[in-house]
C-alpha cells in the first residue's frame, strides 16, 4: 500500500542549505521507497505562518536565523502562532544550552546544519511527527477530562442547587398543609364550618404547590433525557383562546388576560403539549408578578411562515443584571422577595421552544413590567430567523 507523502515545511532563508535539503529529501525517497515527502520551501517566518493556516503541513524544519525575526524569539513567535505542527529546529552550532531551550520552547527536536545525514534527517522528522502526534492525543485527553470535570462539577452545583429550591419550596406547602391538618383535628367541633372549609381550601393549594414543583422536575428531567415531539395539525386561535380562559378561571379576578390575534390565520404543525408548557408557564409568571388587578396581554401574530407570540404584563419586571442568567435552571431574580418559584420554567420553557426550532426573547425593565415574544415556525423544520 503506497504511504500518503507528509507535508513538509522547510522555513530556510540560505539557498544553499535549502538545496542541500532538497536533495537530501530526494535522496531519502530514493534509498527509502517506504518514505514519500513533499516540500514546500519558504524563506520567512511570516510565510512560513501562512503557509501553516492555508497548507495541510506535517512538520516544520525552521531556521532560527531568519531576516524578519530575531534568533532568539523565532521559535516563541512561530508557536503563538502556529501551536499544534511538529518542529524541526535547525541551528548552526551544535549547542547543547540552544538545543534544549529549543525543546522547552515546543520544538520536537533539532539539527546542526553541517552534520545531517539521510538516516539522521528520516529518523528525526518520523520521531518528531510521532512526538507530535502523541502530544495531540494527550492534549485531547486533557481537553477531554476537563470538559469531564466541568461537566461533574455542573452537575455537583446542579445537585446542590435542587436540593436547596427543593427544601425550601416543599417545606413552605409541607408546613401549611401539617398545620391546617393540627388545626382540624385538634380544634374540628370548635371551629365555624366556613374555617374549616378555608383549611381545607389551604390544604389543596398547598398541595397543588407540592405537585406542580414535581411535574416541573419530572418535565425538567425528561428534557434532559429527550422530550418527546410530536407535532400535529393545531388551531393556534382555539388553543389560545381555551388556555386564556382555564387561566383567567383558575385566577378568578385577581387579574384580567386579554386575548388578541393580529394577521391571517394559517395552518400550523406544532406540539401541542409543549405549547401549553410554554404558555402556561410564561401566563402563569405574568400573572404572578403582576399587582393585584393587573392586566396581562396575550396576543397572537401571524407573520409569513411565522407565528409570533406576545406576553405583556405591567408587573415587577426583571432587573437588567439577571436577564442574561433567565432562563438558567434553578436561576430566580433577585427582586421577587418572597414569591414562590422554583427557577424550573422559564429553563423548561427555553427547551419547549428550542424544541420547535423557534425562539424566545424578553425585554423587560426592573419595575415597569415584561414581555416574553415567542417565535415559532408554523410548520416543522423551518427555522425561525428574527428580524
Amino acid at each position: 500500500m503506497n504511504e500518503i507523502p507528509k507535508h513538509v515545511l522547510l522555513v530556510e532563508d540560505s539557498p544553499t542549505d535549502a538545496a542541500l535539503l532538497r536533495r537530501s529529501f530526494l535522496h531519502l525517497e530514493q534509498t527509502n521507497h517506504q518514505s514519500k515527502w513533499q516540500l514546500t520551501h519558504v524563506e520567512r517566518l511570516s510565510s512560513a505562518i501562512e503557509a501553516c493556516s492555508t497548507q495541510p503541513i506535517d512538520i516544520v524544519l525552521l531556521d532560527l536565523r531568519l531576516p524578519d525575526s530575531d534568533e532568539e524569539e523565532t521559535l516563541l513567535e512561530f508557536r503563538v502562532s502556529v501551536p499544534d505542527i511538529p518542529v524541526v529546529v535547525l541551528t548552526m552550532m551544535d549547542d547543547e544550552a540552544l538545543a534544549m531551550q529549543a525543546m522547552a520552547g515546543g520544538a520536537q527536536d533539532y539539527l546542526v546544519k553541517g552534520q545531517i545525514t539521510l538516516s539522521l534527517l528520516g529518523r528525526s522528522l518520523r520521531y518528531a511527527i510521532e512526538r507530535g502526534n502523541i502530544l495531540k492525543r494527550l492534549k485531547t485527553s486533557e481537553q477531554s477530562m476537563l470538559r469531564a470535570l466541568e461537566q461533574e462539577q455542573e452537575l455537583n452545583l446542579l445537585k446542590s442547587s435542587f436540593i436547596s429550591m427543593a427544601s425550601h419550596e416543599f417545606r413552605t406547602p409541607m408546613t401549611m398543609i401539617r398545620t391546617a391538618v393540627e388545626l382540624l383535628q385538634n380544634f374540628h367541633h370548635e371551629l365555624t364550618e366556613t374555617k374549616r372549609q378555608e383549611y381545607f381550601d389551604r390544604i389543596k393549594t398547598a398541595i397543588k404547590q407540592v405537585m406542580q414543583l414535581l411535574d416541573e422536575v419530572l418535565l425538567l428531567g425528561s428534557t434532559e433525557t429527550g422530550l418527546h415531539y410530536k407535532p400535529e395539525s393545531v388551531d393556534l386561535v382555539e388553543f389560545c383562546t381555551e388556555l386564556t380562559e382555564e387561566l383567567q378561571f383558575s385566577n378568578s379576578d385577581s387579574h384580567t388576560i386579554k386575548f388578541d390575534c393580529q394577521g391571517s390565520c394559517s395552518p400550523a404543525v406544532m406540539d401541542a403539549a409543549l405549547l401549553r408548557h410554554i404558555f402556561t408557564n410564561l401566563l402563569s409568571n405574568a400573572l404572578k408578578y403582576s399587582p393585584q388587578g393587573g392586566e396581562v396581554q396575550f396576543t397572537l401574530c401571524y407573520q409569513n411562515a411565522k407565528a409570533r407570540f406576545y406576553i405583556q404584563d405591567q408587573g415587577i419586571g426583571i432587573p437588567t443584571k439577571d436577564q442574561p442568567h433567565l432562563f438558567e435552571t434553578f436561576y430566580r431574580c433577585a427582586n421577587v422577595g418572597k414569591i414562590q418559584g422554583t427557577g424550573l420554567g422559564l429553563a423548561i420553557v427555553k427547551k419547549c421552544v428550542e424544541l420547535h426550532q423557534g425562539q424566545i426573547q424578553v425585554c423587560s425593565e426592573d419595575g415597569k413590567g415584561t414581555t416574553f415574544t415567542v417565535t415559532l415556525p408554523l410548520q416543522p423544520g423551518s427555522r425561525v430567523l428574527l428580524k
